[in-house]
């Protein structure tokens, strides 16, 4: 039996469906956002929350993740959702982390980075949340925000329900996807643009284009703290020295050679496990901590305590917090390409694949929804 026409079908109710769900209906679309489980369960919901510019490399990317951005301000300020406008310090305990973030201090901004090396003495300004022994001081990046994501996957349907009228099928399976039609819960739906946004599900709809894409996954160790005291804030998200070989943005600094060359001899454990460390906060005063980075197809459901140690251990040579009693610990996946930030796929007329595949969904989910959206109106 067939159901009633929309303008746009979504796949998916992560943060790359809900991001497409809402750049359409705000245009004026019909949107029907169709999801298998409950709620978002994936990637969407097991992060850190991070809106994070300053991680992509000058270019497209970055003005994709600075657009993104700005779409993110107004659809949280929209939905009356909490956030943490604090912006970020990568800080450095270690004279070749120094060079990397004084190197990028310096080049940056002419490639409209907003940016800057702050003293040590600075740094503890901005932050009561490091330790002052040992510190070289601080790459500041103002533009790096916070939400919880998972009050954001679980209020954003909600929201997009009672503002825009965009209808949300929990517990309904999308079982096959084709030009202009796609069959869920027994029924056919019939719409101008789908966009299947699936996240690491790479089996269920159009598995021979993922076997072609070299598409593979990710899965990363986190944890989160309980609550710190009430009236404690931890301030700018931070990251440490381990996270300037992880972004690709810090490729341009010469001095990053040295650094990981380091970090190799010193700490292998962190090169085989793919760890780096960064910390946010989220409304509530937990803190997020993580992560680490295992790829293959098969992911080992059983996670690591070894990893989680690492991760602790480093982090409590540089956090000054009143607890890192942990509450809760998980992992996520996501989908990795080995060279690019995401995939777009037109498997057939009409129909979408979108997937970011670097770990960076929360950052440029709304941004690469207005650019699919605007490409597939253009080609209408």
């Amino acid at each position: 039996m067939s159901h009633e026409k929309v303008d746009v079908a979504i796949v998916g109710a992560g943060i790359i469906g809900l991001a497409h769900a809402y750049v359409a209906a705000r245009s004026g679309r019909k949107v029907a956002v169709f999801e298998r489980n409950p709620a978002a369960m994936g990637a969407s919901i097991r992060n850190f929350g991070m809106i994070w510019p300053i991680g992509q490399p000058v270019g497209p990317l970055r003005q994709t993740a600075l657009r993104s951005r700005e779409i993110w301000l107004e659809v949280l300020q929209e939905a009356g959702l909490p956030f943490l406008a604090t912006g970020s310090l990568h800080v450095a305990y270690r004279e070749d982390e120094a060079a990397v973030g004084r190197e990028f201090s310096e080049r940056a901004p002419s490639l409209g980075y907003d940016c800057a090396w702050l003293s040590a003495q600075e740094t503890l300004q901005r932050s009561r949340a490091v330790r002052a022994e040992g510190l070289a001081g601080a790459l500041w990046s103002p533009t790096e925000m916070t939400v919880d994501p998972r009050q954001v996957a679980s209020s954003l349907p909600k929201f997009l329900t009672e503002r825009y009228g965009v209808q949300f099928f929990f517990n309904t399976a999308v079982q096959r996807v084709e030009t202009s039609r796609l069959d869920a819960g027994g029924q056919t739906w019939k719409a101008d643009a789908i966009i299947v946004a699936g996240g690491d599900d790479l089996q269920t709809l159009f598995p021979e284009y993922f076997r072609q894409s070299g598409i593979t996954r990710c899965k990363l160790q986190m944890m989160r703290t309980v609550a710190q005291p009430q009236g404690w804030a931890l301030g700018p998200s931070l990251a440490f020295g381990l996270t300037f070989k992880h972004y690709a943005t810090f490729q341009m600094c010469a001095s990053l050679q040295a650094l990981k060359e380091r970090i190799a001899r010193e700490t292998p454990e962190f090169e085989k496990w793919g760890i780096h460390v960064m910390v946010s906060q989220t409304a509530r005063g937990e803190l997020t901590l993580g992560d680490s980075h295992e790829y293959g197809l098969a992911v080992d459901i059983f996670d690591k305590p070894a990893v989680n140690r690492l991760v602790l251990d480093y982090a409590r040579q540089y956090l000054r917090v009143p607890t890192l009693e942990l509450g809760e610990s998980w992992h996520g996946v996501y989908a990795k390409h080995p060279e690019h930030a995401y995939v777009s796929l037109t498997p057939v007329d009409g129909v979408r694949l979108v997937v970011v595949t670097s770990g960076l969904g929360m950052t440029m989910s709304f941004g690469i929804a207005e650019q699919t959206l605007q490409e597939k109106s253009a080609a209408a």
